[in-house]
């Protein structure tokens, strides 16, 4: 798809590479400014206006004639999407809490797992079929149909009693308190450095798989689509796991799982084979695939009075773990498979040093009203 995207506006491949770079940035900053907005007013009204401008930003890319209305298109549509993706965690934590909140949010990943999985097989499906603006004119309809959905059957979560000021001060205060907390900022950055190793794994895949593992692109877009299952898999095994041992020593368990996966990375070097590659990778799934829900459940659960800018943040946190693998696998001096190795490995061990310490001291995080334990 970029390169009839490059031939259709005559640009060069680092400038078409823009066209996810804006994506991601509008996404992260986008978020900052939803949650607390939303902690105010509600959101229904953020939902269906996420969605609307999601469907506008599509449209606007669809018909793009030029790659700087493409990078103006893909702004919007962030800026559209980072609403959906907030307060569908807020959302969670406003309706569950316990083991509930756990296998709800476990839903939510799996979902958000979804689009990256399937979207190379759809998307070069679609191109070879219909060209490749008729990608941005599906994502464009199905934001319209999530958003009729949501106003039919979900509608307003935040009581009106619950809501906060949206004043900047207090948003300032409140997003630094949730910082300095370790009831949030512990699992928050821990699971934010796993979802950011699964960022750079779907970066540095296509290279890997295809240049050094001679997959064909098919064969790529079935083995994102058999990632799916991995998480989606290790997902529904959390609230189970929860109930019966409590949610931290899951969430350890799940990020010594992906710490595995990396290391096994790590000794096949930069010149890795089909199979052992293959499995080490579905290793770091199925232990991001625990840790994610569950972890993200942990730091939510004691901030429902705030979730919205909760949420915001551990989103914002997780793009820029994400910006960050991404920039070190293309900017390390090493080939891709060992890059990507080398960002596993390190990401997952700083996952587990910073929420090592919530797992010692449970009480910190159990005592809250309303815990997972």
């Amino acid at each position: 798809m970029s390169c009839r995207r490059q031939r259709a506006f005559g640009a060069l491949p680092h400038e078409l590479a823009w066209t996810l770079s804006i994506f991601f940035i509008a996404f992260a900053l986008g978020q900052l400014v939803v949650g607390p907005l939303a902690d105010a007013t509600g959101r229904a009204p953020f939902v269906l206006g996420g969605l609307a401008i999601l469907v506008v930003g599509s449209l606007i890319c669809a018909l793009a004639p030029s790659l700087p209305v493409m990078l103006a298109g893909r702004a919007i549509q962030a800026l559209g999407a980072c609403a959906a993706s907030v307060l569908a965690r807020a959302i969670a934590r406003d309706l569950y809490h316990g083991p509930e909140l756990t296998r709800a949010l476990a839903l939510v990943m799996i979902a958000m797992a979804a689009a990256p999985g399937f979207s190379p097989a759809l998307g070069t499906g679609m191109t070879l079929l219909l060209g490749w603006r008729s990608i941005f004119l599906l994502v464009a309809g199905a934001g319209a149909l999530v958003a009729i959905c949501f106003w039919v059957s979900a509608g307003e979560t935040l009581p009106a009693a619950q809501r906060r000021s949206a004043k900047p001060a207090a948003i300032a205060r409140t997003y630094s308190g949730l910082a300095c907390d370790p009831r949030f900022i512990r699992p928050a950055l821990a699971v934010s450095l796993v979802i950011g190793c699964l960022y750079s794994f779907f970066a540095a895949a296509p290279s890997i798989l295809m240049t050094d593992l001679g997959f064909s692109a098919a064969d790529l877009s079935l083995f994102f689509a058999a990632t799916v299952a991995v998480v989606f898999g290790s997902g529904l095994m959390t609230a189970r796991l929860a109930r019966r041992w409590d949610a931290p020593r899951v969430g350890m368990a799940g990020i010594l799982i992906a710490l595995t996966g990396g290391v096994w990375l790590a000794v096949q070097g930069s010149a890795p084979t089909q199979f052992p590659f293959m499995a080490a990778v579905t290793l770091f799934l199925a232990g991001m695939g625990l840790v994610n829900p569950v972890a993200t459940a942990i730091a939510l659960e004691p901030f429902g009075d705030r979730a919205g800018i909760a949420s915001a943040l551990l989103g914002f946190l997780q793009m820029a773990c994400a910006a960050l693998g991404t920039a070190l696998i293309g900017s390390l001096p090493i080939g891709p498979a060992a890059a990507y190795a080398l960002v596993v490995c390190g990401g997952t061990l700083l996952a587990a040093l910073i929420f090592y310490p919530a797992l010692r001291n449970r009480s910190d995080l159990t005592n809250a009203p309303g815990s997972i334990a």
